[in-house]
C-alpha cells in the first residue's frame, strides 16, 4: 500500500489533473472549433441572404428600365412616323 504523505498526494493530484486534461482537451478543442465554424457559416449565410435580396431588387430595377426604354422607343418611333406622315401630306 502507498503511504499517503503530502508529496505523494501532490503527485496523485497532478497525475489526475494531467489525465483529465489529456481526456478532455480534444473534446474542448472540437467544441470550440465547431462553435467558430458555425459562427462563420452563419455570417456567410446572412451575407448570402442579403446579396440574394439585393439581386432581386436589381433585377426589378432592370426590368423597370427595360420597360421604360421600350415605352420611350415606341413613343419615339410613333412620333417619327407621325412626322413623316405630316411631311408626306
Amino acid at each position: 500500500m502507498i503511504k499517503l504523505n503530502s508529496l505523494n498526494a501532490l503527485f496523485i493530484a497532478i497525475g489526475i489533473l494531467l489525465i483529465s486534461l489529456i481526456l478532455f482537451f480534444p473534446k474542448i478543442y472540437l467544441h470550440n472549433n465547431i462553435y467558430y465554424v458555425s459562427k462563420d457559416i452563419n455570417k456567410l449565410y446572412r451575407h448570402y441572404i442579403s446579396l440574394k435580396e439585393e439581386n432581386k431588387f436589381l433585377v426589378q430595377q432592370l426590368e423597370d428600365m427595360k420597360f421604360k426604354n421600350q415605352i420611350e422607343d415606341s413613343l419615339i418611333i410613333y412620333s417619327i412616323e407621325e412626322a413623316k406622315q405630316k411631311n408626306n401630306k
